[in-house]
């Protein structure tokens, strides 16, 4: 069973998910995986190196790049990475066989620094004509995120919860932060929650494993129970593992209990 939330920049793909069938979810939820850098992709992107250099040549307008990723069925951004960076291995300027990250991420973003006139404007076209991967999906990833993460932070004022933000906590050294992490507990149907994380996406299969090796265990162990809110909904059946300190919510909960430190002095004064 699929929880959607009805509000929001949904995407296309995201869109799909909700209302697929569950026989239909196997292959929506390959769309949403991350594109595959495996050791074949990067050979088939080797063996197009030579064909971009001749075609590119023969008519550099065209959309040479973006044909070429179509045919080694890559995303057109990321073929156009491993392409710049096969570029740059053979430069003259290049003295060893190591191109630095940071290096190919700049070129990424700003295309217009690559010296090769031909190569900027096929890399340029690849970014802007990939919905899936690079530098401009990155951005809208990162912009939708903080919206959400706003709307997060809103909720909790309005309802006067004291929090920790991710920024705070990573000034005072802690290495794993959630997004949010509340200074006094609150229970929500009688499950504690110490920390929030808010994630501007669909919560599917794929997505959750990642999450819950790379950020949610790691949580748990160092702040104890949690909450995850995937503001696009998620698949139901993903919710199993409140027991163990990991609740799964599709918004912000309507119904809170606050812990008052008012009300106990007062019941200790009247006892």
């Amino acid at each position: 069973m699929f929880l959607g939330l009805g509000l929001g920049p949904i995407s296309i793909v995201t869109t799909s998910v909700l209302y697929a069938g569950n026989g239909e979810y196997a292959a929506i939820a390959d769309m949403l995986k991350q594109p595959r850098t495996s050791e074949d992709a990067i050979n088939s992107t080797l063996k197009a190196f030579p064909k971009y250099v001749v075609n590119s040549k023969k008519d550099p307008c065209g959309p040479v790049m973006l044909n070429l990723a179509m045919k080694v069925d890559l995303p057109p951004a990321l073929f156009a990475r491993m392409i710049l960076e096969q570029h740059l291995i053979n430069s003259d300027d290049n003295e060893d066989e190591n191109v630095s990250k940071l290096q190919v991420n700049q070129l990424l973003k700003d295309t217009h620094l690559i010296q090769d006139p031909v190569l900027s404007f096929q890399v340029q076209q690849a970014v802007l004509n990939d919905m899936t991967y690079g530098p401009i999906v990155e951005s809208i990833k990162h912009s939708v995120g903080n919206e959400y993460e706003f709307l997060l932070k809103s909720h909790l004022k309005k309802n006067n919860i004291s929090f920790i933000r991710e920024e705070e906590m990573r000034s005072k050294g802690y290495d794993k932060t959630p997004d949010i992490k509340l200074q006094i507990p609150i229970a929500m149907d009688g499950y504690i929650i110490n920390w929030i994380e808010s994630k501007a996406s669909f919560g599917d299969k794929v997505s959750q494993a990642n999450y819950l090796k790379d950020q949610f265990w790691s949580y748990v162990n160092r702040f104890g129970s949690g909450l995850v809110i995937y503001w696009f909904g998620y698949i139901e059946e993903l919710d199993v593992h409140r027991d163990r300190g990991i609740a799964l919510a599709q918004h912000f909960p309507n119904s809170l209990v606050t812990f008052n430190p008012l009300k106990v002095e007062n019941r200790v004064h009247n006892s």
